[in-house]
Parts: structure tokens; sequence; C-alpha cells
């Protein structure tokens, strides 16, 4: 019996992996207490894709970061970059959610303020329309919101609504 020894160059072997890797991304759940409520900050993606889309589209400011980086910091990093608010604080670890596309999200809850109206999302670019050839910029925000937790549970990406029950119960137990 004989045996071929493959050889396979090491680009292709680097795409596999990273094919194989799954993407994690880190974000920060900014809350606040008002009026006896507890709301949440939540963010839409900017973009063609998204623009007409509301329920199940908001998400926490989140960014993709790589094996190297510590996820705290760069969800710190994507809170700014998203929304150009700097964050700062006590940082409350949320256990990790797992969307539909595979992505990990790790988080934390931080409580705060700030004014929707003030978000500057950093941008991003692609050709649009499709096929045309032509490259537009869009922001990676294009608006956000405070919303109680009944609302949020209808605006957010299903994927991440075990971020506000776990954010719920925390809250609801502090004040015990």
């Amino acid at each position: 019996m004989r045996f071929r020894v493959l050889f396979v160059p090491a680009t292709f072997l680097k795409i596999l992996l990273q094919l194989n890797m799954q993407k994690k991304s880190a974000g920060i759940l900014l809350f606040r207490q008002k009026e006896g409520k507890l709301e949440v900050f939540l963010v839409h993606p900017g973009g063609p894709f998204w623009a007409r889309r509301d329920a199940g589209a908001w998400s926490i400011p989140k960014g993709e970061y790589e094996e190297d980086e510590e996820p705290l910091e760069a969800a710190e990093r994507e809170f700014n970059e998203e929304t150009g608010i700097g964050i700062s604080g006590t940082f409350i670890p949320l256990s990790p959610v797992k969307l539909k596309s595979r992505k990990i999200i790790t988080a934390w809850a931080a409580e705060g303020d700030c004014d929707p109206s003030a978000v500057r999302s950093s941008v991003f670019t692609m050709e649009w329309p499709p096929k045309s050839g032509g490259q537009q910029q869009f922001p990676e925000v294009d608006r956000a919101g405070w919303f109680d937790i009944d609302e949020a549970e209808k605006k957010i990406n299903p994927g991440q609504k075990p971020l506000l029950e776990e954010l719920s119960r925390i809250v609801a137990h502090g004040r015990d």
C-alpha cells in the first residue's frame, strides 16, 4: 500500500484556521435608574442594510477583538468608537451570549448616563449601491437611545436578550 504525502501551503492552513475560529465581540450594557425604572442604553447599527429595521436590530455597543486583546479593554474601546463617549466606573461581568452567527459576545454592565443625541460614531466604508463599484461611508451607529427593559427586549437583537434578563436579575437582587 502506498501513501501520498500531501503538502498544504501555510497560507491555506491559515485561512482554514480563521474560518474555524469563532468571532468574538466585547461590549458594555450601560444602564441607569430613572423614576424607579431600569433603563438600558442601546445603539442602532448604521448603513443601508439596517436603515429600515427596528425591532430586533438594536444592540449594546460592542465590537470584535483579537485573541491577544483583553475583552474589557476592547469593550471600553468599542463603546467609545461607536458612541464617541468615554466610559469608566465599575464593570459588572455578564454571562457570554452566542448569536445565531456563532459569534460570542462577552459583555459587562455599567451604571451611568449619557445623552443619546451626543452620540458620534466612527464610520465604515462599503460598496454602495451593490455592484456599482462606488464606495460610500456610513456611521457604525446611526442612532442611540434609552429604553426600559420591556421596550429594550423588543428592540434588541434576540441573541442579546439574555444580557437584559441577567442585568434585570442583578439589579433586582441588589435592591433586596
